[in-house]
């Protein structure tokens, strides 16, 4: 079969042609079609080709890729186009490779009726069988409505342009049916799906950008590499990055862009960090890189946004990364800053019971190696919930002057010793407070008592975190979660 580059295929012009598309995914733009005498098959039975399926390799990792063809009809999908994807999905499984989706289209194609709604719900049949087996990828470029919008929310990551546009029911039919006055961008946008809904897990620039970032991700996911140890030399004193006071917030990001290898196959400015869902549930961090050239997923609580607490919403978004990682055989990171959980009324009746029991269930069933990192601080349920040792991590690491206790010091002597301190002159008040917060710190906090109970394996100088790190990692052989990857 002959390779073919971009070039080789249509002429210049419309911009949406598949091909086109797709050339900017590949290597050097070359790639084959899958099957070409089924596509010509269908183009017979349905006046054209409704979806182009090729491989190729993106950084040397051999994918099968898909794109709609919006030249046509809006890229409307038929039973034709539904199987082509349905082919390109299991063909991914049979070679055990990724398979990215590049999405322009309107949805089932209304003409054809039960026949496109049928081959659709193949589609989702076909997306479900690959979850948890091989890496999916949905790039959206364009309007992506109905079977065209779950399609991609089936699939492990989104990768949203400017001009995508997710929704099930277009602004017309929400204004006819509630009244409510909506655009395309306003209901479905990069901005309503990145920063509200969680649909989206990373938006691009522009669609070229979509595409780097693919590239980006199909390397640390299909190429995860091995964690090599490095010099004995100290490494850079990770600490510093700390605020002096421990009750001062401060931003993860730098911390986490310190502890992973430098910037290889992400195109952030000084980071090889690759986030996902970056704007929605800001508190908890989660995304991929390297460590020691080994691809690890990162779940890191950030003080910044809300102190660190977890949230009903965060603990969804924690979980299902959990999942997709344990699934796909990445072993995990677990940065830990949290205070608790966050209360609230709101937080009760947003289900964080429901949602937080998710992220305990995701750490207890994880089968990758999995190595947690208290930073400053693990308080409460949340220090369960943030891959303890209870729940089976891998290994479980402090920082020297980290805690980890059922609360706060002062927070606890406050409710410990409230008569006791209620019976104290105003005046002796502060110094048996700092007497008792003291002794409660010794006895409860810090990381002594963790030591003791066997609960914490061993205390990291922040200047030797890397390289105890990388070690652990590679101390462990691969594994993988034997579940699928269900949207939670």
């Amino acid at each position: 079969m002959r390779t073919m580059a971009v070039t080789d295929t249509l002429p210049a012009g419309d911009l949406r042609d598949p091909f086109r598309r797709l050339g900017q995914l590949f290597d050097e733009g070359r790639f084959e079609p899958l099957n070409p005498s089924a596509a010509d098959a269908a183009a017979g039975a349905a006046g054209h080709v409704e979806v182009q399926v090729v491989r190729g390799e993106i950084d040397g990792v051999k994918v099968i890729a898909f794109c709609t063809d919006a030249t046509r009809m809006g890229g409307a999908l038929g039973q034709a186009g539904s199987d082509r994807i349905v082919e390109a999905t299991d063909t991914a499984v049979a070679e055990n490779c990724p398979v990215v989706g590049v999405w322009h289209s309107g949805g089932a194609k209304l003409a054809d009726g039960v026949e496109s709604m049928n081959g659709v719900g193949e589609m989702f049949a076909a997306m479900t069988r690959a979850s948890g087996k091989v890496p999916q990828i949905s790039v959206i470029v364009g309007p992506a409505a109905g079977a065209a919008a779950y399609g991609p929310a089936l699939t492990d990551v989104v990768i949203m342009a400017p001009a995508a546009r997710m929704f099930i029911t277009g602004p017309d039919v929400v204004r006819s049916v509630t009244g409510q006055q909506i655009d395309m961008d306003g209901l479905g946008g990069p901005e309503a799906h990145g920063r509200r809904s969680g649909v989206s897990h990373v938006s691009a620039h522009d669609e070229a950008d979509a595409y780097l970032r693919t590239r980006d991700l199909v390397a640390l996911l299909g190429r995860p590499g091995h964690f090599t140890p490095e010099p004995g030399m100290p490494g850079e004193d990770l600490g510093a990055l700390l605020p002096d006071s421990p009750r001062r917030a401060y931003d993860v990001h730098p911390i986490i862009n310190a502890v992973l290898d430098p910037a290889e196959h992400t195109r952030e400015a000084g980071s090889g960090f690759f986030e996902l869902q970056a704007k929605w549930a800001p508190n908890v961090v989660t995304g991929l890189g390297r460590l020691g050239g080994g691809t690890v997923g990162v779940v890191a609580t950030n003080p910044i946004r809300k102190g660190g607490c977890l949230d009903s919403i965060s603990a969804e978004k924690a979980s299902r990364f959990v999942r997709m990682c344990d699934a796909l055989g990445i072993p995990l990171l677990v940065l830990v800053d949290v205070p608790g959980y966050l209360p609230g009324v709101g937080e009760e009746w947003n289900g964080v019971v429901r949602r937080g029991a998710k992220l305990l269930h995701a750490f207890a069933e994880a089968s990758v190696p999995r190595v947690t990192l208290v930073t400053r601080k693990a308080y409460g349920g949340a220090y369960i919930a943030m891959n303890s040792r209870s729940l089976g991590a891998t290994a479980y690491f402090a920082w020297p002057n980290a805690e980890i206790a059922v609360m706060g010091a002062q927070a606890a002597v406050e409710v410990l010793h409230r008569k006791k301190l209620a019976a104290v002159a105003p005046e002796g008040r502060e110094a048996l407070l700092a007497e008792l917060v003291a002794q409660q710190e010794r006895e409860a906090g810090g990381v002594n008592r963790a030591l003791a109970l066997g609960v914490l394996d061993e205390v990291v100088e922040p200047h030797d975190t890397r390289r105890k790190l990388i070690e652990t990692f590679g101390a462990h052989p691969a594994t993988r979660g034997q579940h699928k990857n269900i949207p939670l």
